[in-house]
């Protein structure tokens, strides 16, 4: 007979599974989904792209021509490293951005999600140190997490990671005291930061000084909204590992990135692969080589980004019309995200149970950070909802913060510091 509560199941394999799982970390934002999926719910949680924008009838004509044109090869298995024109169309688009490689310095993968966890494989022995932004990518954390790495956080400010703090760790650790440096310089997830180019110079100088790769990850590249074109660190340096993919200008459930890496690491990172997949979807690559070498596709990606620049652009006047004057948040040029710094002593994760109820999702900051930090933090999207949805998420969710923050200012104003705390969450 049922309880009515949630169903409790006895796993009674639990002493078989590797050490290592008990280190995955769960998706704060996959878990955030069916919370989404119910219609009185405004989300401003997942940083889904808009592919209600994406025409039906090019995305058919790419599927069509893949057939017409790759026949049975597009049904079979291909190499490791991917199909050959995908991966030139691939080296086209680099080229556009002012980074210059061939389509041997590609391999395609299976999102740049894939490309995470390969790099893991090859780089990280349980202990090593990895250098991130703070806050950083939840689903980096994920795939680096498997690998129980220590994680140093690099704190942000508007300008993006604050280098003379990195510059600050690396001499802490010593030489070839990191494996690697994992950044999002161009609209950062969750902060939307931007590194600026002084920094990113200055990044690539301390990288050679210590001898430490450094990982680009460059999902929002394409989606500026305002402000001028800022080189790529690969751009700038040939020794970058550059992840770039195609779900945020075409489709994301294709599943199809890229990773382009100095040969040495792209010898390893094939052999991970293969270990892993084997190969990719050779019809999935067929079908975004054809979208993006026989339709209009430039014409879609300027559609996306007038529309999320009106998102962003509703986001901002919201947050200024219902937010409290003592919440601050980033003010991102492109991308999907906008980051919320609440007072030092508030937690947002025990807030986002409530927010549910009241109609809205975000993301708690503490999911962005290895150890908890950034509890008086959240992240919101502008991505998915439309002007009107965001607006009223927004004022849902001010309500829910109002309530919270007008009892925090009462024990402040008796001089009672609240139990909870925030800590080093938000940007510098």
């Amino acid at each position: 007979m049922g309880t009515g509560g949630a169903r409790v199941v006895f796993d009674r394999w639990e002493g078989r599974y590797s050490s290592a799982m008990s280190a995955v970390r769960s998706s704060a934002v996959r878990d955030l989904f069916a919370a989404a999926d119910r219609p009185d719910v405004i989300s401003l949680s997942g940083g889904m792209p808009d592919v209600r924008r994406v025409p039906r009838e090019a995305v058919q004509r790419a599927v069509r021509d893949a057939m017409r044109h790759d026949g049975a090869a597009a049904l079979q298995y291909g190499s490791s490293e991917g199909s050959v024109a995908l991966r030139g169309t691939v080296a086209d688009l680099m080229a556009e951005s002012g980074a210059r490689l061939d389509e041997d310095d590609i391999v395609l993968t299976a999102g740049a999600q894939q490309a995470l966890d390969l790099l893991a494989r090859v780089f990280l022995d349980p202990g090593d140190v990895i250098i991130t932004e703070g806050p950083t990518y939840v689903g980096a954390l994920q795939a680096f997490s498997a690998y129980r790495p220590r994680v140093e956080c690099i704190p942000l400010d508007e300008h993006g990671m604050r280098t003379e703090v990195l510059e600050e760790t690396l001499r802490r650790l010593g030489p070839r005291g990191a494996k690697f440096i994992y950044t999002i310089p161009n609209f950062q997830n969750p902060a939307g930061v931007t590194l600026s180019a002084s920094r990113r110079r200055r990044l690539l100088e301390l990288a050679h000084e210590f001898d430490i790769p450094v990982i680009e990850d460059d999902p929002y590249g394409r989606l500026r909204y305002e402000g001028g074109h800022i080189l790529p660190l690969r751009a700038l340096d040939p020794d970058v590992i550059y992840l770039g993919t195609f779900s945020k200008v075409f489709a994301p459930g294709l599943r199809v990135g890229w990773l382009a890496a100095p040969r040495p690491i792209r010898s390893k990172v094939l052999l991970a692969k293969q270990a892993a997949d084997l190969c990719g979807s050779s019809f999935a690559h067929a079908v975004i080589e054809r979208y993006m070498t026989g339709t209009s596709w430039r014409r879609v990606l300027v559609d996306l980004q007038s529309a999320y620049r009106e998102r962003r652009d509703a986001m901002f006047a919201a947050l200024a019309e219902h937010f409290p004057g003592d919440v601050a948040w980033t003010r991102p040029e492109g991308g999907f995200f906008v980051w919320v710094t609440l007072p030092a002593h508030m937690d947002t994760k025990p807030l986002l149970a409530e927010a549910v109820e009241h109609g809205v999702t975000f993301v708690p900051g503490s999911d962005f950070f290895p150890d908890g930090r950034g509890s008086n933090c959240l992240r919101i999207a502008f991505c998915y909802e439309s002007p009107e949805k965001i607006a009223e998420g927004i004022t849902r969710l001010a309500e829910v913060l109002e309530d919270k923050l007008g009892l925090y200012r009462s024990f402040v104003a008796a001089g009672v510091m609240p139990a909870s705390a925030g800590s080093g969450g938000g940007l510098a």
